[in-house]
């Protein structure tokens, strides 16, 4: 082969295993950014569904009667010294895995982020996922790509934890939907779920949605092909993922590694915060007694939706409490009523949330 020929083969290779560009469809795939905090306690009696790291979100369903655990950010990682994985860790077991339970990790990718899959046509393009996995208990696993909007749409395939607290890394390639009913609107609302399953009672699974995508029929597709429960049912057990990449094509590429700032940028999106209880932001000022003050707030990037915002933390001087106005993708605002004459000031925490 003449060195022409050589060159043009290399870069047939690399146009067709996509290394070129922005690959990676998922947002803080190696589980740097956690806005929110590094550990979220989750239990069946309180907190059901959580995010730590942000735009994971770790989801108990159904009747749990005495399941608790932490999902958590850990340095932890399969390739280097100083990364990050996210990690449940089980504390009260279920005593038995009931029929309507279930358990699963997910990252909602936003529909206007997936036109490039070309869904719901004959061009529709195969994704592959790859991700590392660490889990004390093995066995059989779902993973899943589910479509909500238009005509519900589900695909589950399985893989094998086969060493127990071993790292170990996985890829599964998805044919693209070609269905007339697997088209993704493109909109700002929810694309398609990408689901890690840790458990599954049998009302979530048999429905016959392992190896191609079917309509949805409910429950039983959802994590179909889920074989072990044990996560769930063994006090202390963990399950870890990291290093999560989705991408177009039938080939996994080298994990796409952004920098932290442009993947919290991505992340703000979708969730940000301002102040905290130690670091209130305060404004102090002359005030009148019976008039409002108003301010604006400027998101650090445009949001997906104008965000619900959540104050926190207040703190008044002649004020009477901070309400909420006007929440756009570019920024919020906000006014407290003066309550006396003269010098006066408050401060506050906030959460701007607009996730999918």
């Amino acid at each position: 082969m003449t060195k022409a020929a050589e060159l043009a083969k290399m870069g047939e290779v690399l146009t067709n295993s996509q290394i070129g560009g922005r690959r990676n469809i998922i947002i803080n795939g190696a589980m740097q950014v956690a806005q929110r905090g590094t550990s979220t306690t989750l239990a069946h009696d309180g907190t059901t569904d959580g995010y730590s790291p942000d735009r994971f979100r770790f989801t108990m369903g159904g009747t749990h009667e005495q399941l608790d655990g932490t999902v958590a950010q850990v340095a932890d990682h399969p390739t280097s010294a100083n990364g990050k994985s996210l990690k449940w860790t089980t504390g009260t077991a279920e005593s038995s895995y009931d029929a309507d339970e279930y358990v699963y990790i997910v990252q909602k990718i936003e529909a206007q982020n997936l036109q490039h899959l070309q869904y719901g046509n004959s061009n529709a393009e195969a994704i592959t996922i790859s991700f590392y996995v660490k889990s004390s208990i093995t066995g059989t696993y779902a993973f899943g790509l589910y479509k909500e909007d238009s005509t519900a749409r589900i695909f589950n395939k399985t893989y094998t934890i086969d060493s127990a607290n071993t790292w170990e890394k996985k890829t599964l390639t998805f044919v693209g939907d070609t269905d007339s009913g697997g088209g993704i609107v493109n909109d700002t609302g929810t694309g398609l779920y990408v689901s890690w399953h840790l458990s599954a009672g049998t009302n979530a699974k048999g429905g016959g949605s392992v190896g191609a995508w079917k309509n949805y029929s409910g429950l039983t597709d959802w994590a179909d092909g889920q074989a072990t429960n044990a996560i769930m049912t063994t006090a202390s057990a963990t399950f870890q993922i990291t290093e999560c990449q989705l991408e177009v094509g039938e080939q996994a590429t080298p994990f796409e590694h952004r920098s932290f700032g442009e993947e919290l940028a991505l992340c703000q999106r979708y969730y940000y915060t301002g102040g905290d209880s130690g670091n209130l932001l305060y404004w102090f000022f002359n005030v009148t007694s019976g008039s409002s003050y108003y301010q604006t707030i400027f998101n650090p990037v445009a949001m997906r939706t104008g965000p619900t915002v959540t104050i926190e933390n207040e703190a008044h001087n002649n004020f009477d409490g901070i309400n909420v106005w006007k929440q756009q993708v570019g920024s919020w605002g906000y006014y407290d009523n003066a309550t006396a004459t003269g010098r006066g000031g408050f401060g506050f925490s906030f959460k701007a949330d607009a996730e999918l």
